[in-house]
């Protein structure tokens, strides 16, 4: 259990910023334009289920992706810690929020089946979960994988819980865009984002430093 409450925390912290889905509804706002209640909604259900299996899938198939290339666990945790904390990094050195999507949702009514043919590229990605979102999947794939007996299993599955509450935040902000929109001020979701980022980071030098830890301890045996 121990091993599901921290893999759910640190995942779900670490992935919160890559995604953010207050600033991916205003942008999906955007994109959308003018288009009635049950059309975002449903285009934010199928987005939320292909994030989902997206990261996932990232996620089961980490450990073979760095035994492919020969990346050991404790350099892959270094190496993905580093990325997180120069992201965590450059979201917190912003000077500009993200714009609002009302200036540029002045698109006119847009078919319904041009959107769903979007609704993975680039709605899902790399809209919602981009590259960032890849480095952290492996990397926290990693660092479960170097878990001992059950708290390896519990581990993925706090990982997988966390997308699973991730995706189902993506759904209520971009089913619900228009009227998060209405309702959110812009230096309000850049205050958040900046708090966010910070957590970002200093994730992401924990995870370098646990890396780090395991390489010293194999120099000195």
């Amino acid at each position: 259990m121990k091993a599901v409450l921290t893999f759910f925390g640190l995942s779900f912290s670490a992935l919160l910023p890559l995604i953010n889905p207050l600033g991916g509804a205003l942008v999906f706002l955007g994109l959308i334009g003018p288009a009635p209640p049950a059309v975002y909604r449903r285009l934010a259900k199928r987005i939320a289920i292909n994030t989902s299996l997206f990261l996932i899938l990232i996620e089961s198939a980490g450990a073979a992706i760095i035994k492919f290339f020969g990346i050991s666990l404790p350099v892959m945790q270094v190496s993905g810690g580093l990325v997180l904390a120069a992201m965590g990094w450059r979201l917190l050195s912003q000077d500009q929020p993200t714009p609002a999507a009302a200036d540029t949702a002045t698109s006119p009514e847009t078919d319904l089946a041009s959107l769903e043919s979007k609704v993975f590229y680039p709605l899902t990605f790399p809209i919602t979960a981009g590259p960032g979102c890849i480095v952290v999947m492996i990397t926290l794939s990693a660092q479960a994988s170097a878990q001992r007996g059950f708290a390896d299993v519990a581990a993925h599955g706090g990982i997988a819980l966390a997308v699973a509450v991730l995706s189902a935040v993506v759904f209520v902000c971009y089913g619900f865009a228009p009227m998060i929109a209405a309702r959110i001020k812009p230096q309000t979701a850049h205050g958040v984002q900046r708090v966010i980022a910070f957590v970002l980071l200093s994730i992401g030098v924990q995870i370098t430093w646990n890396g780090l830890a395991m390489l010293f301890g194999t120099l000195r045996r």
